[in-house]
């Protein structure tokens, strides 16, 4: 009976928001209820609710001023000289042209928000491709590849949720395969070495007049009243600290982000209006974001304490091939990056991870394994194709190319991407074979 309800419930739940009948946010909330009151669980719903929300405050808390964080530094400019300096590098090669947009794209994803990463670089690189009369696939494509590896980052969206369904921190899941994600960016930067050579072959290098150097050197780093070059130093030296200490765990994550986002906000904008300004510039991305994990913890939290996650996994145990089950891990890597383009990230990492890795831990398999190999493929390189986020629209938008035509494009390299970090990270153990 359990696992019937267990089904139903992820079952209504991934119905309800692929076809989007409600949104992720309601139906995270409503249907484990509805489903509970049906088990008989009515009396005991409130405190599942709560035991769900108090294990996902961590991560919520940290995702919501990682957002904030990271946002600050783009408004300050923090990366606008980097990204200058790269535009008069390229000057009218496609090959490095291309190569520079990965490096780009990279940089500018570190505020894990692909929303706006695409605003941001294709803003600044759609008039030098026209320019060079260039492919706008290549830049969609190249834009969707450096994207998708950055968004492994713990405030980024795929470990965010992974970190909430399975209640571990990013020391456990995400410092594992961070050999992995170099893997991921070399193939990125390799990748586009191909495309923009195969570009240059096509179009041959092209004189570029200094004066449109600079004209657009003057558009991509056009000075606002919240940029503060003057403290480009100190911002840049801020943020290597805190990416250090993230790796180092030098203080729970949480805590470290909001740290560094008081002291940025404090030195880059003492005036209490403009700090009061730059937090409502960012507030709908912290309020979706950090909304949605506290939602994610009211499923989970229903799913766990009704006990319908164990029955589930029960039944799928009877059902796998005993031969199969070390392979677990290694098929959830290569599977889920196509399933990006059937489930949206919430759908998997709340409806499915939570029975993969249930499942395996029956088998002997550390369920954390699990959650790295779904990362590794699932909306991290398959978000900016999936026509199920909305993300990947202001992507084809923006480049005026066909989704269609984007995928087609794309796929195989932003395929070969989990293929390469599944590779790294069995070869480094994060992931294993029993």
């Amino acid at each position: 009976m359990l696992a019937i309800l267990g089904c139903l419930t992820i079952g209504v739940f991934l119905y309800l928001i692929m076809t989007k009948r409600l949104s992720v946010l309601i139906a995270l909330v409503l249907v484990p209820i509805v489903f509970a009151l049906i088990g008989g669980f009515g009396l005991g719903i409130g405190e599942m609710m709560l035991a769900g929300i108090v294990k996902v405050a961590p991560t919520g808390i940290m995702v919501a001023f990682a957002v904030l964080y990271f946002g600050l530094m783009m408004d300050t400019g923090l990366f606008d000289p980097i990204v200058s300096k790269m535009l008069l590098i390229v000057k009218g090669d496609p090959l490095k042209v291309v190569v520079g947009t990965a490096v780009i794209t990279m940089l500018v994803s570190l505020d894990g928000d692909g929303a706006s990463t695409f605003m941001i670089t294709v803003s600044a690189l759609l008039p030098l491709y026209k320019r060079l009369k260039m492919n706008p696939l290549i830049l969609a494509g190249v834009v969707a590849l450096g994207a998708g590896v950055m968004n492994l980052a713990p405030w980024g969206g795929p470990t965010a949720r992974a970190m909430a369904t399975l209640n571990v921190t990013s020391a456990q899941l995400f410092n594992p395969i961070l050999p992995a994600m170099v893997a991921g960016i070399l193939w990125v930067l390799f990748s586009s070495y191909l495309l923009g050579k195969r570009e240059r072959e096509r179009l041959g290098i092209i004189d570029m007049e200094e004066k449109d150097n600079i004209a657009f050197q003057e558009l991509a780093v056009a000075t606002l009243e919240f940029k503060r070059p003057q403290l480009f130093w100190f911002n840049l030296i801020l943020t290597l600290i805190l990416l250090i200490a993230l790796i180092k765990v030098w203080l729970p994550l949480p805590t470290l982000f909001i740290i560094a986002f008081a002291i940025a906000l404090l030195v880059n904008y003492p005036n209490q209006k403009q700090q009061l300004e730059r937090i409502t510039s960012h507030a709908n991305n912290v309020v979706m974001v950090s909304t949605m994990i506290f939602a994610a913890g009211i499923f989970t939290g229903i799913l766990t304490g009704t006990k319908m996650i164990d029955a589930m996994v029960l039944s799928m145990v009877s059902i796998i091939p005993e031969a199969m089950a070390g392979y677990l891990p290694i098929l959830t890597a290569i599977t889920s990056m196509p399933l990006s383009l059937v489930f949206t990230p919430d759908a998997y990492y709340f409806g499915v991870l939570p029975i993969i890795s249930q499942t395996a831990s029956t088998f002997g398999i550390d369920p954390i394994e699990v959650g790295r190999a779904a990362i590794l493929g699932q909306m991290t390189t398959g978000f900016p194709l999936s026509p199920l986020t909305a993300s990947t629209f202001i992507l084809i938008g923006m480049t005026g190319v066909d989704l269609g035509d984007h995928q087609r494009f794309i796929f195989k390299w932003a395929f070969g991407t989990t293929i390469i970090m599944t590779i790294a990270a069995l070869l480094t153990g994060a992931i294993t074979i029993i």
